[in-house]
């Protein structure tokens, strides 16, 4: 028996009420999961376009970062 045979045959032995909270968990599970691949993916592309950058000189230096206020 596969794993997702056996928990069919779990849920199907619970009450309607504890069957709907397996469902909010499992979709809370994959929502969880959809976010992880997508900050997964955010991260290596930003690593992907920064690469060969930490070599480069800044153009900028902190003299540089000044706010005037006039």
């Amino acid at each position: 028996m596969s794993i997702a045979e056996a928990i069919i045959k779990d849920v199907q032995a619970l009450s309607e009420s504890k069957q709907a909270e397996v469902l909010d968990f499992v979709q809370y599970l994959r929502l969880k999961a959809e976010k992880q691949e997508i900050k997964d993916w955010a991260d290596f592309s930003l690593s992907s376009a920064m690469r060969g950058m930490e070599d480069q000189e800044a153009p900028y230096s902190l003299n540089d970062i000044k706010e005037s206020f006039t």
